[in-house]
């Protein structure tokens, strides 16, 4: 940059603005990069302009008809190189903001000229911010607002025009921090009415709120009564703070979870084999504690035992040789039926040195939809990938998409030297608009394969509540669009976040389908968790389509069935064939599955079919006088290998009991019966949570990082909540 001396910069270069939108490549983006390390205002400035470029093009996305021309587009570049005075930025921000509300309002009433396809509007806002030395009316907000269906909400089915209220915020007295303006348009025949409140700035250095309402009628009476304004605060704060919010009325809870039909017993003599994919997502153990935390059980779908199992490290052995992770299984009785057998295996991946590990390519794909609009999903979204973003270094290029109602690039891939930048993009994000989830990803994945390394890790993380709503939305259509992309050797992680519509069997759907895993953030611990201390099994995948298949010994054992994993089955001929996906493990992680066993000899009821009427029982064969109670077999791949490597592990009978078991198996035993508890599960007999309180409270062992202590008290909440609705005994 010939202009730009070693301690200052050229706010006038127009490769700034390239940068900021993306569209730098090579020597002239490490260039700038150069230059952004070296200049704390030259990385702020890029970051303002990242972020006005993300506002225009999502305030555009409501009306994808109507795309600036190639001379709009060069006349709003042009003012995007203020001079170096403060007072021009926020010049160009504020003619930015007036041509976004004039183009919405034009679109607004080319809408209204279709009659027949009035439906309700959401409204959008556009607020135009101004600095602590500003004046304060420069604040100003501005709207449009929807109509109602005429259809639906007006008397006699009658067509409505559509009616559009602005009521903009004014300078705030001295002594005065908020203020909240509206109007409400009446119903009647003909017309269907919203109406917006906005607050304006306060005096200068002062914070203010903005709030909002909107009103819709609910009768078909022909009576002003029948508008209804509801105001909702947005938490609106601070001098800086700019962006387009979405309106949306409140609604009911619409979380989504999968139903689970639970596995069932098999006998050995006619099905032998038990084959699964494995899984090391966690969500459903934060999810869980979740509810219980904020006084609720939780849906029995929402509980998936192999989750609440994953969550929890146990004392495996470690690998060793060339093998990416160990393989073990213990056996003792199980204790909710201490006539059966509980086996457990477990794996446990190989640790990997992060001062040595290789480079990663890392896209953040965010979700800044209207329903992240709550302070347990954008904001603790940002704060959670600041953690993370804190962990990476020069090794390692970072770039970050958003989506709502369209997708954009908020930082195009830049080494994580530059964290400041980085930061900054993070701290831009506004939550507003529809959820075009399907845009994002290919967005995203299309940056992925643009910066793709051979030498590291490529990965996609969506961070979401997994509400898609516009775009590609059906779980078959986002399954093959993922199943597609997972081609490119790009794996896609999911973090879940927030509460009220979170769309948990989506989001396990897609990390399943992507070679990746899914882990719901609740708090900020959660994502300490995730993203600081298991950073290496979040980013860094060690093998992948790990398949087990455990035959069973009829000699030994009458009957099985596998806890949890009901979403992770395989066909039997699935496990030797290559070209079947299944689950992957990252560095460090720990899979456990638990089987309980009906020894032969034990009075059991076997539901099933008929016995059969031209063949006669298989004859055992001479390994089946062994002793050994199963054979377990595994199946997985390197990350880059499409050839899978086998290990097989014979497992003897045993006749230990749970009492002189270890702690990890005790722990493990009761998070299981905890979980079935929870599901109401048809097998658990007569345990309850004060039995699981009582195993954990054995369990609990050593404890690195507090995490089984935690359990235990969270069955001590599970058991009152139960007895407050079904009169279950409380733990003591």
């Amino acid at each position: 940059m010939s202009d730009t001396k070693h301690n200052e910069f050229d706010v006038d270069d127009p490769r700034l603005t390239a940068y900021a939108l993306g569209e730098l490549e090579g020597a002239e983006r490490a260039e700038v990069e150069r230059l952004l390390a070296e200049h704390p205002e030259a990385r702020a400035f890029v970051a303002e302009l990242s972020a006005t470029a993300n506002e225009l093009e999502r305030g555009l996305a409501h009306e994808p008809k109507l795309e600036l021309s190639a001379e709009q587009r060069a006349s709003i570049a042009h003012r995007a190189r203020p001079a170096p005075v403060l007072a021009r930025r926020w010049v160009w921000l504020g003619a930015a903001a007036a041509g976004i509300l004039a183009l919405t309002g034009f679109a607004f009433y080319l809408e209204g000229k279709r009659a027949g396809e009035m439906m309700t509007r959401t409204a959008a806002v556009l607020t135009g911010g101004s600095r602590g030395d500003d004046p304060p009316a420069s604040r100003a907000v501005f709207g449009t607002v929807g109509y109602a269906d005429g259809s639906t909400n007006s008397p006699n089915n009658s067509k409505v025009t559509p009616t559009a209220l602005l009521s903009t915020g004014t300078a705030a007295p001295a002594d005065a921090n908020e203020i909240v303006a509206y109007e409400e348009a009446p119903l009647s025949e003909t017309s269907g009415g919203s109406a917006i409140g906005v607050g304006s700035a306060g005096p200068a250095g002062r914070s203010s709120t903005v709030q909002y309402g909107r009103g819709l009628s609910k009768s078909k009476e022909r009576t002003v009564a029948a508008t209804r304004m509801e105001l909702r605060g947005l938490g609106y704060v601070g001098n800086d703070a700019s962006g387009g919010v979405q309106l949306q009325e409140r609604e009911g809870n619409t979380e989504a979870y999968a139903p689970i039909v639970e596995n069932p017993f098999k006998l050995a003599a006619q099905d032998p084999l038990s084959t699964f994919s494995i899984d090391v997502d966690t969500a459903s153990y934060a999810n869980v504690r979740r509810f219980l935390n904020s006084g609720q059980l939780p849906p029995p779908d929402a509980v998936r035992v192999e989750e609440l199992l994953n969550y929890f490290r146990f004392e495996y052995p470690k690998a060793d040789g060339e093998r990416p992770f160990s393989v073990s299984a213990r056996v003792a009785s199980c204790p909710w039926a201490p006539r059966h057998q509980l086996v457990q295996v477990g794996l446990r991946g190989q640790d990997i040195d992060l001062e040595k590990r290789t480079p990663s390519n890392l896209v953040f794909l965010i979700d800044v939809s209207g329903s992240m609009n709550s302070p347990d999903k954008l904001p603790l979204l940002v704060s959670s990938m600041k953690l993370l973003v804190e962990q990476l270094d020069g090794r390692d290029r970072l770039a970050m998409v958003v989506y709502a109602g369209a997708s954009g690039v908020v930082l195009p891939s830049t080494t994580c030297d530059y964290k400041t930048v980085i930061v900054n993009a993070l701290e831009s994000l506004q939550a507003g608009g529809s959820t075009n989830g399907a845009a994002g990803i290919e967005l995203a994945y299309q940056i992925a394969q643009q910066n793709f390394t051979q030498e590291g890790q490529n990965r996609v993380v969506l961070c979401t509540d997994g509400d898609f709503n516009v775009g590609v939305t059906d779980d078959g259509s986002l399954t093959r669009l993922i199943e597609a992309k997972r081609q490119s050797g790009v794996f896609l992680s999911v973090l879940g976040f927030g509460t009220g519509n979170t769309k948990d069997a989506k989001m396990e759907l897609l990390a399943d389908k992507g070679n990746g895993n899914y882990a719901y953030i609740d708090t900020l611990n959660e994502a300490r968790k995730v993203l600081v201390h298991e950073m290496g099994g979040t980013l860094f995948t060690i093998a992948k389509d790990v398949k087990l298949q455990l035959e069973f010994n009829p000699a030994e054992v009458q009957a099985y069935r596998l806890i949890g994993y009901e979403n992770r089955m395989l066909a039997h001929q699935d496990f030797n064939d290559d070209k079947k996906d299944a689950g992957e493990i990252g560095a460090g992680h720990n899979v456990t599955a638990l089987y309980e066993i009906v020894p032969v000899g034990v009075p059991f009821q076997a539901s099933g079919v008929d016995p059969l009427k031209y063949q006669a029982p298989a004859t055992t064969s001479t390994a089946a006088r062994s002793g050994e109670l199963l054979n377990l077999k595994l199946r997985y791949k390197a990350p880059n290998g499409d050839t899978s490597k086998l290990i097989e592990t014979p497992v003897r009978a045993t006749n230990a009991s749970w009492q002189e078991a270890p702690p990890d198996f005790k722990f493990a035993s009761a998070v299981a019966g905890f979980g079935l508890v929870l599901r109401k599960s048809a097998n658990i007999g007569s345990f309850t949570l004060n039995d699981a309180f009582q195993l954990a409270t054995q369990g609990v062992g050593e404890d690195v990082g507090g995490y089984r202590k935690e359990f235990v008290e969270l069955v001590r909440k599970a058991a009152a909540l139960q007895a407050a609705t079904d009169g279950k005994p409380r733990v003591r």
